[in-house]
């Protein structure tokens, strides 16, 4: 076979695919920078600069707290507030579906009801959005129990042309709204904006800088260190909703009315806590360009597109919470600082952590564009069609290329084989990512998957696949997909020790020239290709051997059905639920080896690898 023209051909039509994925994979955004990552001294206590600390409930009705208490209600919010209270006192309350039910001790229902008094009789916004507006620095917005379908918000013409002036004539020709579109029309996308900093008169670069540490129109802060929380037993008892429905079901799709739940903008320190977002046309909350945050016992339903989107954000927490139903995912924090292997500052360092979560029923799980030097762990992620992606797709104000330098470790990935892409589903999707896949990493360098248990996912328990540098601009020619490394895992048993396969469990599209990637202490696995997944020594250059075949029988056609708008899977196995691996051959047919084993042929779509030699059915040369 000619070499040459086969990796033409591959990387040719693989580009198409990257071009047509970066729409799918990555939204449009402003050209966003990452804030100045130490501490803001001009409040008090300063802003951001870390994870900031949730102030506890009962500590907004001292009479010094830092910052003014404003607290919102509804005409029933206490009765809604004592019902709860009794019913977690008796029967409990479900935070995450992994962890059971948990009842509250009487004495803290007691305090709860006693708080929760407290503040019905100081209420004095019927509004979120209004009491955010009145607040400054160090401030605190305290929401009972209710739905908040915020009706003036509701009011506000969406994409307004009055509006329009305030849009910037972005990079990519879409016209991204700017910051001061938000500042000037923070209704027009969402239902309750949070302004962090002021406006001011400092120009923003056009093209934007290629250095995007330091926001360059940023004004001195207004709203930061601020906490919003709901005061109710749990999260579902503070529902933002944008539902057009008003009486929509919180635990099922409709009609999205806005695009954004809670927008915080530039607003470093924020704390949003025990509260519920769902139907938003797009994200339910939206951290953009702010430095620490935390998101805490929070849940997220069927929005369509992200649940919680933490975007060109740094220092952050999203802990303790539930994401279903999203057409893209339930948690996506795109855009992250350069803090890993390109890092800038003296050593590495996580920005963004995500723990404690259960993830179920989206078509994503966990998404990350540019997801640089991110955290996940200690999370359940089952039942979505993909359960882990991070990828170096380039989209409209996605700064971090390429992505590098995540962490997966110590999570429970199993059992995601669920199909958005058939027409019975309750979940519209918006991102085209094979079904019943654990971790995908499409082009991304020196992330770590360690110590998860990955099991019962029907397609693959891992991929890793190679993206072209092309299709974002960039001068490398071969600058992703290197240094990953998958170690210490536990694959294909469930915690009770009942073998349940992955389809396969480490597969690898084995892409020329990708250095450093390797797979090791693992167990028994199975793996596609199995000869450069062998060795434990991570000094190693990908030869390509296994990549013709895959692009063949796999690659090709998936890029021809996504970039036609098809979800076809006639046309691209990622769109067809795969069959339950045998619990007797430990998956989709492959031998279960352990490390060392000798290499066998491999079977791949239309195209078939024996030794040395391709066979396509004539889709390409044979030697």
């Amino acid at each position: 076979m000619n070499t040459t023209r086969l990796l033409s051909i591959v990387a040719s039509v693989t580009l198409v695919m990257a071009v047509v994925s970066a729409t799918a994979l990555g939204h449009v955004e402003r050209s966003s920078y990452w804030p100045d990552p130490a501490p803001d001294k001009n409040v008090k206590p300063a802003a951001g600069g870390k994870v900031p600390k949730a102030r506890s409930i009962a500590s907004a009705l001292r009479a010094k707290p830092p910052g003014r208490t404003r607290v919102v209600c509804q005409r029933a919010s206490l009765k809604k507030a004592i019902r709860s209270i009794n019913s977690a006192r008796k029967k409990g309350t479900v935070l995450r579906p992994t962890q059971g039910t948990k009842t509250l001790s009487a004495k803290r229902a007691a305090k709860l009801k006693r708080i929760n008094r407290a503040f019905f009789e100081r209420c004095k916004f019927k509004s979120i959005q209004a009491a955010i507006s009145k607040s400054r620095n160090n401030d605190r917005v305290v929401i009972m129990p209710g739905k908040y379908l915020e009706p003036k918000s509701r009011a506000k013409p969406t994409n307004d042309p009055k509006c329009a002036q305030y849009k910037e004539e972005s990079d990519d020709g879409q016209g991204a709204a700017t910051y001061r579109y938000q500042a000037n029309c923070p209704n027009d996308q969402n239902l309750i904006y949070l302004q962090g900093r002021a406006l001011t008169d400092k120009p923003v670069p056009f093209p934007p800088r290629e250095n995007r540490r330091g926001i360059p129109d940023e004004g001195p802060c207004i709203r930061c260190n601020i906490q919003i929380e709901g005061s109710g037993a749990k999260p579902e008892d503070v529902v933002i909703d944008l539902a057009k429905d008003t009486k929509a079901k919180l635990r099922g799709p409709s009609e999205p009315l806005k695009e954004v739940g809670i927008r915080v903008d530039r607003a470093d320190g924020t704390v949003i806590k025990n509260i519920t977002t769902a139907h938003a046309a797009e994200h339910g909350i939206y951290i953009h360009e702010t430095d620490g945050y935390l998101m805490s016992h929070v849940k997220f339903f069927y929005n369509k597109e992200y649940g919680g989107l933490m975007f060109a954000s740094d220092h952050g927490l999203t802990a303790d919470c539930e994401g279903v139903g999203h057409g893209d995912s339930a948690i996506y924090p795109g855009g992250a600082p350069d803090t890993g292997e390109q890092t800038t500052e003296p050593r590495r360092r996580v920005n963004n952590t995500i723990m404690r979560c259960d993830i179920h029923h989206n078509t994503l799980g966990y998404s990350g564009t540019m997801g640089n030097a991110t955290r996940v762990v200690n999370n359940d992620f089952y039942d979505n069609g993909t359960a882990i992606a991070t990828d170096s797709f380039y989209a409209g104000g996605h700064p971090g290329y390429p992505q590098d330098g995540a962490t997966f470790e110590n999570n429970r990935i199993y059992s995601n084989n669920f199909n958005s892409f058939v027409p019975e589903s309750d979940v519209e999707p918006k991102v085209p990512v094979p079904v019943g896949v654990g971790i995908f990493i499409a082009g991304g360098n020196g992330n770590e998957v360690r110590g998860n248990r990955i099991w019962d996912n029907w397609r693959r328990g891992t991929m890793l696949v190679n993206v072209p540098d092309a299709f974002s601009g960039s001068s490398g020619a071969n600058s992703v997909s290197h240094r990953n490394r998958y170690h210490n895992n536990v694959m294909g048993i469930a915690p009770n020790g009942s073998k349940l396969p992955n389809g396969v469990d480490f597969w690898w599209d084995e892409a020329p020239m990708q250095e450093d990637n390797c797979w090791f202490d693992n167990g028994t696995v199975t793996t596609d290709p199995q000869g450069p997944l062998t060795p434990s020594n991570c000094d190693n250059t990908s030869a390509g051997v296994t990549y013709g075949a895959k692009f063949g029988g796999e690659l090709a056609p998936c890029a021809g059905s996504i970039q036609s708008g098809e979800y076809d899977a006639n046309t691209c196995p990622w769109f067809r639920t795969p069959e339950k691996p045998s619990s007797d051959d430990g998956g989709m047919g492959l031998p279960v080896r352990a490390s060392g084993a000798p290499r066998v042929d491999l079977l791949a779509g239309d195209c078939r690898l024996v030794g040395s030699t391709l066979s396509c059915n004539g889709l390409l040369d044979r030697p």
